[in-house]
């Protein structure tokens, strides 16, 4: 009796991208014998997945930080196919199939593939603004989510000592960036500071507490429609959030916003939604790359002149073959759909046939603006708006997270907070120092 060599496939990332494209190649190892069998490796420097959409509800203490992770070993526990490697990428020797790796608290060997996916996702992009990397706030990952929390009640609690710093900007918190996430934050952190923090810091003048969203285009939510739009403004500003578009940030300092027109706004905190760009592994591994460093492939993500690596998700420069255009936005169900159809294009090259373009579905786009509002605009021309899109974004993230635990942590938070006004997790671990020392060392 032989045995049949495994195909080997080493995963980068355990994001959207990641997860979906060794899920649907654990599929095949459950198939007959009588196929080809694939061993799947997934190699990152963390050991759980983030559900990044809900990151900002971390930061306002509208959730915690393992509500919105999961273990990545337990999310293969029915799939003897898949194994996980706890470790960073250092580079890869493309030609003989072997990727380098540096266990993060333990030696690791390195892992030898016959097709390698990079999905490795992105990083903040703060677009060569000065003084963003050393005093703004990002929010990419659990750590950006958690200092952000930490640094927001900490102003709370300095103001409520010394309510002068209210005057050099203490309670002032810009948020850069018009997009979902920006928005999603603005409104969050305005009723947090209105009918939370109002209540816990009785003594204090909460009210003079200032949200300021900063937008350089002349609209908020882009991709979205004029009424949606509207809605999200007019939503925003009943919340108190000070809406600025058309303005565009030249430079921040440790307590002052400039803008580009001369305008200083004193304020200690810079949150930074105003963009990502591609993680910079697919230049470290001698990739091809486009743009802002995004991974150059072909119709099928095949990564060009690589016939055996693959690009998926924000690092990768797709395009959809229904409508040639791209490269497509670095979002979730992009990354999603990405992965699961360059486990397809392996598993047709295994078997002998040729590779298909990549098709993405889009399926809508939604953006809440806190409690009972929210935008969506979804297939066949479907515009929901206020309660009833907030209902259906609720639904759609509790049904994205990975982890039954999760889901209902989640809920019953969300409950909570719904019948209560209340958030509990608002606490601060560590000092001051201890906060921005976690926000500048981002995974």
């Amino acid at each position: 009796m032989t045995c049949e060599r495994k195909h080997k496939v080493v995963v980068v990332g355990s994001g959207f991208g990641g997860l979906a494209a060794a899920k649907a190649l654990s599929k095949r190892s459950s198939r007959s014998s009588t196929e080809a069998d694939v061993e799947v490796t997934l190699v990152d420097r963390n050991n759980f997945h983030t559900f990044q959409p809900l990151l900002y509800q971390v930061a306002t203490s509208g959730l915690n930080a393992a509500d919105i992770a999961h273990p990545v070993r337990g999310i293969f526990h029915d799939s003897p196919g898949v194994s996980f490697v706890h470790a960073a990428v250092t580079g890869a020797d493309l030609e003989r199939g072997i990727v380098h790796l540096d266990g993060t608290s333990h030696p690791v060997d390195d892992v030898p593939f016959d097709d390698l996916v990079v999905a490795a996702g992105a990083t903040t992009n703060t677009f060569g603004t000065p003084g963003v990397e050393e005093h703004g706030f990002p929010l990419y990952n659990l750590a950006d989510a958690t200092a952000l929390r930490n640094h927001v009640l900490e102003r709370f609690e300095a103001a409520d000592v010394a309510p002068d710093l209210i005057d050099d900007g203490a309670l002032t918190f810009v948020v850069v960036g018009g997009g979902p996430t920006g928005v999603e934050v603005a409104g969050a952190l305005a009723e947090l500071f209105s009918m939370v923090l109002r209540k816990d810091f009785k003594h204090l003048d909460v009210g003079r507490a200032r949200v300021v969203l900063v937008e350089m285009l002349p609209q908020l939510l882009g991709p979205f429609s004029d009424p949606s739009r509207r809605h999200a403004r007019e939503a925003l500003e009943e919340r108190g959030v000070e809406v600025r578009v058309e303005e565009q940030v030249e430079r921040v300092e440790a307590t002052r916003v400039v803008l580009a027109g001369g305008e200083e706004i004193p304020a200690h905190t810079l949150i930074w939604a105003a963009g990502v760009k591609a993680n910079p592994l697919g230049a470290l591994l001698g990739l091809p790359t486009v743009g802002s460093g995004r991974i150059e492939v072909g119709p099928d993500l095949n990564v060009t002149g690589h016939p055996n690596v693959w690009a998926v998700g924000d690092i990768a420069a797709s395009i959809d073959a229904r409508t040639d255009q791209g490269p497509l936005p670095q979002l979730a169900p992009v990354a999603m759909q990405g992965g699961v159809h360059v486990a397809e294009q392996i598993r047709r090259r295994i078997d002998g046939l040729p590779t298909v373009a990549f098709r993405y579905r889009d399926k809508g786009t939604m953006a809440t603006i806190g409690r009972s509002h929210a935008v969506a605009e979804l297939p066949l021309r479907i515009r929901l708006r206020g309660f009833p899109a907030w209902v259906a974004w609720l639904a759609l993230h509790l049904v994205m997270l990975a982890g039954f635990r999760n889901r209902v942590s989640v809920f019953v938070n969300w409950a909570w907070n719904w019948f209560t006004w209340d958030r509990g997790p608002r606490v601060i671990f560590g000092g001051e120092g201890a906060t921005r020392a976690r926000a500048s060392d981002r995974p």
